[in-house]
């Protein structure tokens, strides 16, 4: 069987269990959204968002690729509580322009690993700009794994697995890069990762402006195995949405915890569509 985390720290969740927000208070609260545009409307809605922003990383395919997403993800929306944006534009710049302006920041190395990804952020996305490079999906929450194939078949989506675990240290599986955005703790991400990323490969941190603190810590536990090589403050552009890009370099291996168990296991959870892929980067 696959080896859960269950010691992750999740700053977010800390924040909502402050507030009195549980897994349980919000199924109460899935909302729907009002209107969800055509694929045509949507593509022009987000030609205006991205023009008025200032935002011009993406060509007219990727943008009607971005508007198909936008239409999934809300037809989901419908049935699963995915995301707490329900307008397009709140989509365009807190999930689009947010997964994608990092490019503009640093350079991404593949194959990449995108950790916690939810509903597919910053990966759908990342995938969208980067066609012909591998990507690998790893989610443990199995109806957003669902979607996310959903998705990769509906928008016929190449190189793109979908591992539907949690990231742990038992997951062994060779990348060059590992992304995540504001899902936990750094040195928690760091720990999960570090028989996945080889040596010289990145980690990627997209954060609030306040992660400080983790950065300290991160050095603390970490240094034998990591080094802080990119540390950028930036904003959303035409927005006072602050950001941090947080960027570690592996510099040192860690011997494998029960070698026996981890890359067997994990890719027995793979399709044999996967599983072929998959050997290419192996």
């Amino acid at each position: 069987m696959a080896h859960k985390n269950k010691t992750n720290y999740s700053p977010y969740k800390a924040r909502q269990e402050a507030r009195g927000v549980t897994a349980s208070t919000q199924m109460g609260r899935h909302k729907k959204p009002e209107l969800i545009y055509e694929l045509n409307e949507a593509n022009d809605r987000l030609a205006d968002v991205f023009r008025n922003h200032g935002f011009d990383l993406v060509n007219h395919q990727q943008r009607m690729q971005l508007a198909q997403f936008y239409r999934l993800l809300m037809l989901n929306q419908e049935k699963e509580n995915f995301t707490r944006l329900l307008k397009l534009r709140d989509i365009a710049i807190k999930h689009f322009i947010d997964s994608i302006i990092i490019t503009q920041y640093t350079k991404l190395q593949f194959p990449l690993l995108d950790v916690g990804t939810g509903p597919g952020f910053p990966g759908i996305p990342l995938k969208i700009m980067f066609p012909e490079e591998k990507i690998l999906l790893g989610e443990g929450v199995q109806r957003r794994v669902e979607f996310l194939k959903h998705v990769r078949s509906e928008m016929k989506l190449k190189n793109l697995d979908i591992l539907g675990r949690n990231i742990n240290e038992h997951c062994v599986y060779p990348v060059k890069g590992a992304i995540t955005r504001a899902v936990e703790d750094i040195g928690n991400t760091l720990g999960n990762v570090i028989n996945c990323v080889q040596v010289g490969g990145r980690v990627y941190f997209m954060k609030g402006p306040g992660v400080d603190p983790e950065i300290k810590a991160a050095k603390e536990n970490w240094s034998e195995y990591y080094k802080l090589v990119e540390d950028v403050a930036y904003t959303l552009p035409q927005t006072p949405h602050e950001r941090r890009l947080v960027v570690y370099e592996k510099i040192k291996n860690r011997p494998l915890p029960e070698e026996d168990e981890g890359e067997d296991l994990l890719m027995d959870e793979l399709s044999g569509e996967e599983k072929r892929r998959w050997s290419h980067y192996t």
